[in-house]
């Protein structure tokens, strides 16, 4: 029976977990990270799944120990893979399996390597991104691919949307790609460095939002980082101001000398951005609460607000 060591995390771990069970992969080891309850987990265990499937799960802080390297080298591994897991893997993981160590990114490499891919991708514009499944080197995200497949991106697509597209995908490729790799006939094809970018890690205050931008780029960072992620943020007259959805907006704007500037109208909120374009701010709230348009705070006693 073929056999594989795996370390995964979040939905696209669980999804590809349940495809390697499902394709008859044994897993006499599974690496996962310990769940967090203050965590917002928007995606399924991992722990969980592993607990339910009697399989052997271990969720130390460090994996790239020597002592966890023996454990699983005695086991000798067909494979390593690694889904969405956080730890980079030491090169005596990437060379222990005989069939190879393999990861599963969230973008259509070599775009969006690094940490965040989706999030990257909306706040960039971009009208797609994927999964791509490839073997895995000491420098993170720059090995041979095996396959990949694209989702779309669409207009007002959140990053939890298109998270879970991205999970569908991976699901698909690794299931489509599992025969080969397990008959040595898959044709990797090397990654060409130079067409993408390495992006870090976020943090919430990178939800900060910037009025001296346009109103295409406002909204994708607001879907960006929009619940169950920490969300974009503006602070008004004293206040933090939430803004959880917008829509780009048909209309011109209303007040187009004093953009960037915040109004009421017609039961909605607008924003005046400086490039003459509008947007529907469809929910905003202040410490969580939900703010009406016909009761604005008092410190707005006069309308429209400005952002700048």
């Amino acid at each position: 029976m073929t056999s594989a060591v795996v370390f995964a995390y979040s939905e696209v771990g669980v999804r590809c977990v349940q495809t390697l069970l499902a394709q008859g992969i044994e897993i006499p080891l599974l690496f996962t990270h310990a769940d967090d309850p203050g965590e917002n987990q928007w995606f399924a265990s991992v722990h969980e799944l592993a607990l339910k499937c009697g399989l052997r799960v271990e969720t130390p802080a460090n994996p790239n120990t020597q002592e966890w390297i023996a454990v699983a080298s005695a086991m000798q591994p067909d494979f390593i893979f690694s889904f969405y897991y956080r730890h980079l893997l030491k090169t005596e993981w990437l060379s222990m399996p005989r069939l190879g160590a393999l990861n599963m990114h969230g973008s259509l490499l070599p775009k969006y390597r690094g940490r965040a891919p989706v999030h990257w991708a909306i706040l960039h514009g971009e009208s797609q991104t994927g999964a791509t499944l490839h073997y895995m080197l000491e420098k993170p995200d720059a090995g041979a691919i095996v396959d990949q497949l694209s989702v779309p991106i669409l207009e007002n697509d959140t990053a939890l949307e298109v998270s879970l597209k991205v999970a569908d995908a991976a699901r698909e490729v690794l299931q489509r790609s599992l025969p080969r790799l397990i008959a040595g006939s898959a044709q990797p094809y090397a990654l060409d460095l130079t067409q993408g970018s390495y992006f870090g890690r976020r943090s919430p205050e990178d939800g900060r939002i910037d009025w001296r931008q346009s109103a295409r780029r406002v909204h994708d960072l607001v879907r960006a980082v929009a619940p169950p992620f920490p969300g974009a943020f503006t602070d008004i007259g004293g206040c933090r101001v939430s803004v959880i959805t917008t829509q780009l907006d048909a209309k011109a704007v209303r007040y187009a000398q004093v953009a960037p500037c915040l109004y009421a109208e017609d039961g909605a909120w607008y924003a005046d951005c400086v490039d003459g374009r509008r947007l529907k701010l469809s929910q905003i709230a202040i410490s969580g609460q939900l703010v009406s348009t016909h009761k604005p705070p008092v410190s707005w006693a006069k309308l429209p607000v400005s952002l700048a």
